[in-house]
């Protein structure tokens, strides 16, 4: 697929909040990866406003399971209390993305560079990224490395078809929507021989509204714009 990237994301643990088991302090992961919680790793790797990131797809490739652990996390009015958090143990995941300009930033249309930024993406895969990556929460650190979607043997890839249920999608922001909301998507997960396919978020059909937003404002003057990272990153080398 056109301006894809391929890579491997693998950690000690991982936490997708249930959002159902945050009521009373504690919190129990999902089973799988939620679309949001793979974007902000690829945006980890690389992001600019100019990008949309698109999820494609998503491999397990260890046997799920899960470890609890007492913590005390602090509270609004003060003081600690006493929670139990429920993580994924000793993940991988083989993880397919590509990326749209996005139409609502015409702003930036100077930095729709799709080749450049495509060199950009590929070499901070090799790098392990351009920021700290996590998965799911700031505890859970992760690695990233580039590999083949689909090379190596996955727990799960003589299972025919497994259901999640219904799950947390993602968040439309304004910044790519073009509407002053934020919106929470739904959708119905299924894994089959291992492999996950999001649907896209135009498609998810399950919406709620979650407050109102105004876009971000991005220039020039306060972000580098692709033709000089590019430069930088690539000064006197050939790019394909």
């Amino acid at each position: 697929m056109r301006n894809q990237i391929e890579f491997k994301v693998s950690g000690k643990y991982a936490l997708f909040t249930d959002p159902l088991t945050k009521l009373g302090g504690e919190k129990f992961s999902y089973q799988v990866p939620t679309y949001q919680a793979l974007k902000g790793i690829v945006e980890s790797i690389y992001w600019k406003p100019t990008l949309i990131w698109i999820i494609d797809k998503v491999r397990v490739m260890n046997p799920i399971q899960t470890e609890s652990k007492g913590m005390r996390p602090i509270e609004y009015a003060g003081g600690n209390t006493l929670a139990y958090y429920t993580y994924l143990k000793d993940v991988s995941y083989q993880v397919q993305a590509h990326f749209i300009f996005n139409p609502y930033r015409e702003d930036l249309a100077a930095d729709r560079n799709e080749h450049k930024h495509h060199n950009i993406a590929k070499r901070a895969v090799d790098a392990g990224g351009r920021r700290d990556v996590f998965l799911g929460t700031r505890e859970c650190q992760a690695y990233v490395e580039p590999c083949q979607f689909g090379e190596e043997e996955g727990a799960y890839d003589s299972l025919s078809e497994l259901h999640f249920g219904t799950m947390f999608h993602g968040i439309n922001y304004p910044d790519e929507t073009g509407r002053n909301e934020r919106e929470i998507r739904l959708w119905r997960a299924t894994m089959k021989q291992g492999i996950i396919s999001f649907d896209p978020p135009d498609e998810c059909s399950l919406i709620r509204k979650a407050g109102e937003g105004t876009p971000k404002v991005f220039s020039g003057d306060n972000m580098q714009m692709v033709d000089s990272l590019h430069g930088e990153m690539f000064e006197g080398r050939e790019t394909v």
